[in-house]
């Protein structure tokens, strides 16, 4: 099932792309690799074992649908919600085929970005590029369900998650585009010059950031994580105005390496001094 998933043509992914990535593939004469790790990075994920194989990214131009909600009322619009979650699916997919195709075991360093063109204002293009890894041990399957895991962990990070004795899973990732109710005339003008709260408003945000959380940790349960690091909740306006906002949660979901694990702590080799 995963390789029909991954394969590059269902995905869209072009011809050149395949190309690029059949030559960089280890063995080849003209392999190497890519990456965007820095050079820290690069050096702990080496630590870390594994060893990278190249750049890969997956991108989809989506036409972002409209949705009209009522402006006096507090709730979510599932059409932009679904577009925005399928948008990056679709980049995440097509990032994974890649990763898939140089024989990869995951991708680091995972960035997800969201640009809306000037062409117009409800089109935007998802992006996602990381770059893809192989264990030095092949001994053990770092894959998760059968396809590269991803994980948008920095290289620092993710080398103290191997050491503590845990396995990256995926990313996993909530979404929830929320319009705000309007204040009444009245409402507004009886706030002015007041500190005083606005229930509305405080509920909106609240429910909003609550469906996002959900969203992503359903996903990590669908892995079978023992729990999600590097959690970030980000509100993203984009180009919808101030009353309505994507609620936006992501973060990397992990289990034991082993099931008797304990968690080591990271040895860190400090560089020889002087003194």
């Amino acid at each position: 099932m995963a390789s029909e998933t991954l394969d590059p043509r269902t995905l869209g992914i072009p011809d050149d792309a395949i190309k690029r990535l059949t030559e960089m593939k280890p063995g080849q004469s003209t392999s190497l690799f890519t990456s965007d790790l820095s050079v820290n990075e690069f050096l702990l994920v080496r630590e870390a074992g594994f060893r990278p194989l190249g750049l890969v990214f997956g991108s989809s131009i989506y036409h972002v649908g409209l949705q009209v909600g009522r402006w006096s009322t507090n709730q979510e619009l599932d059409t932009l919600t679904s577009a925005m979650y399928h948008a990056r699916e679709l980049a995440m997919a097509r990032m994974e085929s890649e990763a898939n195709l140089l024989g990869a075991d995951g991708i680091v360093g995972v960035r997800l970005e969201v640009e809306f063109k000037e062409f117009g204002n409800d089109i935007a293009e998802f992006i996602a590029v990381g770059t893809a890894v192989v264990a030095e041990d092949a001994s053990r399957d770092w894959r998760s369900q059968g396809k590269p895991f991803t994980s948008d962990l920095s290289g620092q990070d993710f080398w103290t998650l191997i050491q503590a004795g845990y396995a990256p899973l995926g990313m996993v990732m909530g979404s929830c585009v929320y319009h705000i109710a309007h204040q009444r005339m009245f409402q507004s003008m009886g706030n002015f010059g007041q500190n005083v709260e606005i229930p509305q408003f405080t509920e909106a945000l609240y429910d909003a950031r609550e469906l996002a959380m959900t969203r992503m940790q359903t996903e990590a349960e669908d892995l079978h994580a023992e729990g999600i690091v590097g959690v970030q909740l980000l509100a993203l306006p984009h180009h919808w105005g101030g009353h309505t906002t994507e609620f936006f949660a992501i973060g990397t979901a992990v289990k034991p390496i082993a099931e008797n694990h304990v968690i080591a702590k990271p040895q860190l080799v400090l560089p020889l001094t002087d003194d």
